[in-house]
């Protein structure tokens, strides 16, 4: 199973251009939150009928996981917390968004909506739960695209922590393979933040954001054990082995 994780492209068209190239090398592409650039001149609705072209494309030519992040809610639920409700028209046998839990090949993917209140985050809580009725052995690999990482390496903005509160329960009470986050663009670039991290047994990454043409992104091959960091600045490699005891 070989993964392309990015994240946090905020309307970079030229970064939707270059996944839509490099989809083919990948058996899924994941983009964990943040399309949209609400600080953008481009209005709403001109910005998702661009990203709807661009995830189509990209899914047109492989498996694409697309989750919403804070920049992305352009709704409310009837319970009055902000969506993202433009992603479910794209949903398609190619394309998973917000609420899908879909397998590829050996490894099942679930796709977690921002959470914007107490309603939206117990819906997610109920969501995982349906889901991992669906993994059906514990070493069946179950990768969760979810914007925000947790307190830690990956939530670190060389000043403060933004983390997710809900995400250390969730993993803990199910325990997956891998968490593809983002949301913090500067995690991985300064000291004390990283751009992978490991609760219990439970892998989390985030590639961060970097400007130019081409996306930072993460490729994490499981069958090999091994994700690469790749920047302009360069790729730094990490193996998925346990640790020796």
């Amino acid at each position: 199973m070989q993964i392309l994780q990015t994240s946090d492209l905020h309307y970079r068209l030229r970064h939707y251009d270059w996944l839509i190239a490099a989809a083919p090398r990948f058996d899924a592409v994941v983009i964990a939150g943040d399309h949209m650039d609400i600080s953008s001149a481009v209005s709403e609705g001109v910005q998702i009928a661009a990203l709807s072209a661009s995830l189509t494309a990209v899914s047109a030519r492989t498996h694409l996981l697309a989750s919403s992040g804070n920049h992305d809610l352009n709704a409310r639920t009837p319970d009055g917390e902000k969506t993202a409700s433009w992603l479910a028209p794209l949903r398609s046998a190619a394309l998973a968004v917000d609420g899908d839990t879909v397998n590829i090949g050996d490894t099942l993917f679930t796709v977690c909506p921002w959470w914007d209140g107490p309603h939206s985050r117990e819906d997610l809580a109920r969501m995982l739960d349906e889901a991992a009725r669906q993994r059906t052995h514990p070493s069946h690999k179950w990768v969760w695209v979810y914007h925000a990482p947790p307190v830690g390496p990956l939530s670190w903005t060389g000043k403060r922590h933004f983390g997710d509160d809900a995400l250390p329960e969730l993993i803990a009470r199910h325990s997956p393979t891998a968490v593809l986050c983002g949301h913090i663009h500067e995690a991985p670039y300064r000291n004390g933040g990283s751009w992978a991290d490991k609760v219990g047994q439970t892998w989390l990454f985030n590639a961060g954001n970097q400007i130019g043409d081409v996306p930072a992104r993460i490729e994490i091959d499981f069958d090999a054990a091994v994700a690469r960091w790749i920047t302009m600045e360069g790729v730094e490699e990490r193996s998925l082995l346990p640790e020796p005891q």
